[in-house]
């Protein structure tokens, strides 16, 4: 199957606006070099910083990138998670990816990181720092890189990727239809490779830079609600493996009884 060549970009933003052209300007440089296709959806939170935001995505927009901005209520729902969905549901392709408005992934991974669902061989792929080629190209903080190992730990047995927690992702429409991920939390990609049951998950290499403006959203709250959401997706996953079992051992009754009677 050819590789597909239309990708929808979408990224969550929250006071973030210095970021804006120059990461709308090194992606679409990107994906002209590797012959992609490509809109942004820049999916504003309602942000201080909402009305300098819309103004940069106009003038974007004059110069010729397919970008937009959608600015979302608080009636709408508030956080990553749910600004990331519903940026989803608004992209134009039927590929869709998912990176920071920090500049911590950078631009120029994004044909990388989409091409193995472009390419079909996977459902869904994942930027990640832990396999060969990737890392962190700074000192991060030990605290947090004793919290985000802690967090990999605890979502591992969920899934295939070595890096859950990583929020660079690509996947499609078809994959999202097939589940029900929840808004909840920070960590959207953990949340539809397990509830859209995705099979065929692809890390590729990528380098996490160092912030370039704004500031982490990171909160003791934000650990709170990873718990939660942990905990949600580990009943997910065992509630199908519990009605599995029930079902073998329904079948092996059946057959039993077959041949008693």
């Amino acid at each position: 199957m050819a590789p597909q060549k239309q990708l929808s970009v979408v990224v969550p933003t929250y006071d973030e606006t210095d970021n804006l052209r120059p990461l709308t300007e090194r992606l679409f440089k990107a994906a002209r070099a590797a012959g992609l296709d490509c809109d942004l959806l820049f999916a504003d939170d309602e942000s201080r910083g909402s009305g300098a935001s819309q103004s940069i995505v106009q003038q974007l927009r004059k110069e010729g990138f397919d970008v937009r901005l959608e600015t979302r209520a608080r009636s709408q729902g508030r956080g990553l998670s749910s600004a990331v969905l519903l940026g989803f549901a608004r992209a134009k392709y039927d590929t869709v990816l998912c990176m920071d408005a920090d500049l911590q992934h950078e631009p120029e991974s994004v044909p990388s990181v989409a091409a193995p669902v472009l390419a079909g061989r996977a459902d869904f792929s994942v930027g990640s720092r832990h396999v060969g080629g990737g890392g962190v190209g700074f000192e991060w903080n030990v605290v947090r890189v004793i919290i985000s190992a802690g967090a990999t730990l605890l979502a591992r047995p969920l899934c295939t990727s070595t890096d859950p927690m990583s929020g660079f992702f690509c996947t499609s429409k078809k994959v999202l239809a097939k589940g029900e991920p929840r808004p909840l939390g920070f960590k959207v990609g953990l949340e539809v490779m397990v509830r859209c049951r995705c099979t065929s998950v692809e890390d590729v290499p990528i380098t996490f830079r160092e912030r370039t403006a704004g500031e982490s959203k990171l909160s003791a709250k934000q650990n709170v609600e990873y718990l939660q959401q942990l905990a949600g997706l580990y009943w997910f996953a065992l509630r199908y493996e519990v009605l599995a079992v029930l079902f073998v051992l329904v079948v092996l009754v059946a057959y039993v009884a077959s041949l008693v009677f």
